[in-house]
């Protein structure tokens, strides 16, 4: 019966940690556009952000989110292994979230 559980605790504790690092941030989205997009996009999170509602966000996508930012930003360059992050950070201060960023 011990054996059991300890193995059930350590699979929950395995199984939670990955999700864990798996799972996009917003903080991490934030910290993203801050140092990579800020300034080729001229302009703060805040206002990239609101470009799009909630809604239109979760149209784009994350799939679309390189696009839409070249569109946004056309000197900007979002790397495809942060564009979930950005899109979380996106869809958490959409125009329409009442969320503002401190970046």
């Amino acid at each position: 019966m011990n054996l059991i559980t300890k193995l059930a605790v350590t699979a929950l504790f395995g199984l939670a940690v990955a999700t864990t690092t798996a799972s996009a941030d917003v903080a991490k989205g934030q910290k993203a556009f801050s140092k990579m997009l800020k300034a080729p996009c001229g302009m703060t999170g805040a206002k990239f952000a609101a470009k799009h509602t909630e809604d239109q966000w979760e149209a784009i996508g994350v799939k679309g989110m390189v696009a839409e930012t070249k569109k946004i930003c056309p000197k900007a360059n979002l790397k495809p292994a942060l564009a979930k992050d950005v899109f979380d950070f996106s869809m958490e201060y959409a125009s329409d979230s009442g969320n503002v960023p401190s970046c």
